[in-house]
């Protein structure tokens, strides 16, 4: 997910209103860059696998998998350009002026955060019913989780990122049971 102003928290699937809730929390979108930046980590499928940690289902190795197939194409084609046009934009050519090319660049922002939850849209729509099996805890669900993420990735996720989203996802769980 990008830092861009995002859409009201009301709207979307159940797994987009958690996106936005979560991310929100502080140091979640600086773990997520660094998944991403450091171990190709697509965070709308981490996210997804944090939503269904937050409902106590655990995905197999082989289920991420099949969702990596699923939506890969989609992120591939839509969000990656996106991202990378966008940063592009962070120092662009001098053709334009700064604050031009600036509104551009806000504007890919915009579009990339559409296509980022266009892709949740569609994901949220392939949990009908709810994947994986049923976990005894929420913390359990999410390290295995986020275990078959990192199984399928065949690489160790920065700990102190993955931690960190850890911790901010059982301050979630606390805040809704309150």
């Amino acid at each position: 997910m990008t830092a861009a102003a995002s859409p009201s928290p009301s709207s979307g699937s159940p797994f987009w209103r958690f996106s936005l809730r979560f991310y929100r929390q502080p140091e979640v979108a600086d773990a997520c860059i660094t998944l991403q930046e450091e171990a190709s980590v697509d965070v709308n499928l981490l996210l997804f696998l944090l939503w269904h940690a937050a409902q106590k289902r655990a995905l197999s190795a082989a289920e991420v998998t099949q969702l990596e197939q699923r939506i890969g194409g989609w992120r591939n084609m839509t969000v990656i350009p996106l991202r990378a046009m966008r940063r592009a934009l962070k120092a662009p050519p001098p053709l334009l002026s700064g604050a031009a090319a600036e509104l551009f660049r806000t504007k890919i922002k915009a579009v990339e955060l559409e296509a980022e939850r266009l892709q949740q849209e569609a994901m949220h729509d392939l949990a009908h019913p709810l994947l994986g099996c049923e976990a005894s805890s929420l913390e359990e669900a999410a390290r295995a989780n986020v275990a078959a993420y990192a199984a399928m990735c065949g690489t160790a996720f920065p700990r102190p990122a993955i931690e960190t989203l850890l911790a901010a996802l059982a301050r979630l769980e606390l805040n809704s049971e309150e």
